[in-house]
């Protein structure tokens, strides 16, 4: 965990990208909440694909140095198809809190061309703050219509997280 004259403090940081989804009945689930709207699509992924809290679940694994989603929850295990990616999330803080982390505050970013998300962040910062117990920031942003998600081909997400030396709480 922690060394003689070390600061108790680690910062993870987590990147996800999704590509919308062919399936016109997928819900886009961001940060927790589902996205509504006209023409808006869901993102294709094994699980609920929400990158926001997949880029978050990440930054967690990574200051706790305990791997990465991937690593925990593979695409190639039929059990997490569909997962709930909350579920996912709330996973990876018990074990970083197994491992004696836990998240002080979180600082996210969406990453999309479509659908226009700024309505939808404070909702998706609440819901991300109930579940890390931690305060959740949200912002929302363009490509200004570069690459691939500027071409509204998907969605990504980045997160940086903070995590401080504490209890373990929970268990697997």
């Amino acid at each position: 965990m922690t060394g003689a004259g070390t600061v108790p403090l680690r910062i993870g940081q987590g990147v996800d990208f999704h590509r919308f989804s062919d399936d016109p009945s997928r819900p886009l689930v961001l940060g927790g909440i589902t996205v509504d709207g006209d023409g808006v699509r869901g993102l294709d992924g094994h699980s609920d694909a929400d990158a926001l809290a997949h880029a978050l679940a990440d930054a967690v694994l990574g200051a706790a140095q305990l791997g990465d989603l991937g690593v925990h929850f593979p695409s190639s295990d039929p059990v997490w198809a569909g997962a709930d990616s909350m579920d996912l999330l709330a996973r990876t803080l018990v074990l970083a809190a197994a491992a004696g982390w836990v998240p002080v505050n979180a600082d996210c970013t969406v990453v999309a061309q479509v659908p226009r998300l700024a309505h939808a962040t404070g909702q998706m910062a609440d819901r991300l703050t109930e579940v890390t117990g931690a305060p959740v920031s949200v912002k929302a942003t363009t490509t200004d219509g570069l690459g691939a998600i500027g071409r509204a081909e998907g969605v990504g997400a980045l997160a940086v997280v903070l995590l401080t030396a504490g209890p373990a709480r929970g268990s697997a």
